[in-house]
């Protein structure tokens, strides 16, 4: 039996992540292989370690990937740090709250969630108060929830860890390289990231970075190998990280210059993560930032102009992620299907208590650009219409049209 070359079709994505991928990125990709110990690899490894620095704002020495998505990553910090018995809070404003909570239940921490109401997010005051009352070990919190499209302040919670001593692991997979992050600022001991978001890389790595805090705790967990230590050795390393695929003790000596084996790289994806990291970097952190506030105005502005209603607390906004609350008598999923179908453009539904209830819009990276934002403006309305949505005809395009006029000056576009 013979099969056929795939053909994969030409889509507009526009959701939350994963996002259309730079094509400098993808021609990185088709770069020829080379080993993994091979100085030309090595010096890339050394030059990605040094542009996530410059991405996470840090002087950390450590800040590499973990082959995986980046799921992989959260997963891979928080093993390394919790230790059975460890207390961990956990503020929870959407469904990435919750993952958080389940990795560490599954390592062994006593975990404590607090919750707010999905589409807000936490008074930095109201986390305060809960890590002095409760002095928790560690604090893992979303910094971008994709799922309510709304991002939580971290600086106070930040500063309020660090002055009580406790380890702030933050999942910032939504954000980094689309909204600004900030880590040895805002006093993160430890921050995951993605690269199928905001970054425009493919699904497959998550950049880390964590300070010497968490280093050391690392240290004191790395596992006494088997006939090497002596009995009490390994009693006295009870404690040790569980996982071998995500020990990020190991993985240190595999990104130092020891260069100690512990899995075969994924060779074309450090290629794409260092050509990611290179557009952004290139491209200007502020500068990119206010691309995606750019984008997003137009968009917004184009979605009220229809008539339509936005969810969430505004002044809680993530740039990269719009949230549109779904008319009453409109079947959410038709719209997506026809969209997709029509006019191959794909956006998202949402999760547990939003499911049905709102679509989510991303313009994150690549996909950030102005020919997609009227697109889908364009392709939107006539969906509504067609599905008997009532709208303002031909509002939205030409609101969102008026304002990319009024701010490039252009006297059309």
């Amino acid at each position: 039996m013979s099969y056929k070359e795939l053909d994969m079709p030409r889509r507009t994505i526009l959701t939350p992540g994963p996002v259309e991928v730079d094509p400098r990125v993808l021609r990185m990709m088709s770069a020829p292989i080379l080993g993994q110990f091979d100085p030309a690899f090595t010096t890339i490894m050394n030059e990605v370690m040094e542009m996530l620095r410059k991405v996470f704002k840090t002087k950390n020495k450590w800040a590499f990937p973990v082959d995986g998505t980046s799921r992989s990553g959260i997963e891979a910090l928080l093993c390394s740090v919790i230790e059975p018995g460890d207390k961990v809070l956990v503020p929870v404003y959407g469904r990435f709250g919750h993952l958080l909570m389940e990795i560490c239940e599954r390592y062994g921490a006593e975990v404590k969630a607090i919750y707010q109401e999905w589409g807000t997010v936490f008074n930095p005051e109201e986390v305060i108060r809960e890590i002095q009352e409760w002095k928790p070990d560690v604090v893992a919190m979303v910094h971008a929830e994709t799922s309510t499209g709304c991002m939580q302040p971290l600086k106070e919670i930040g500063e309020s860890c660090r002055k009580e001593d406790v380890l702030l692991i933050v999942d910032a997979v939504a954000s980094v390289g689309g909204v600004d992050v900030r880590v040895d600022e805002w006093f993160i001991d430890g921050l995951i990231a993605g690269t199928q978001k905001c970054l425009s890389i493919p699904s497959g790595m998550s950049p880390l970075t964590y300070n010497e805090r968490i280093e050391k705790r690392i240290a004191r967990r790395k596992k006494v190998e088997r006939g090497i230590a002596s009995e009490d050795d390994r009693t006295q390393n009870a404690s040790f990280i569980k996982s071998n695929y995500f020990d990020l003790g190991m993985l240190q000596d595999y990104w130092s210059p020891r260069r100690l084996n512990h899995h075969t790289e994924a060779t074309s994806m450090v290629y794409a993560l260092r050509e990611g990291l290179r557009l952004v970097l290139n491209e200007g952190l502020e500068e990119r930032f206010e691309r995606h506030r750019y984008h997003e105005k137009a968009l917004t502005a184009g979605i009220k102009a229809m008539g339509l209603e936005l969810f969430g607390d505004p002044n809680a906004k993530l740039p990269v992620v719009t949230c549109i609350k779904i008319p009453e008598g409109v079947d959410g999923e038709e719209v997506r299907r026809v969209l997709l179908d029509m006019f191959g453009i794909e956006i998202a539904s949402s999760f547990g208590p939003l499911h049905g209830k709102i679509w989510r819009v991303g313009t994150m990276g690549y996909s950030c650009r102005r020919e997609n934002i009227l697109a889908f403006l364009g392709a939107f309305e006539a969906v509504l219409v067609q599905q008997g949505a009532t709208v303002q005809k031909g509002a939205g395009l030409q609101k969102a049209l008026a304002y990319y006029i009024e701010e490039t000056g252009e006297s059309k576009v």
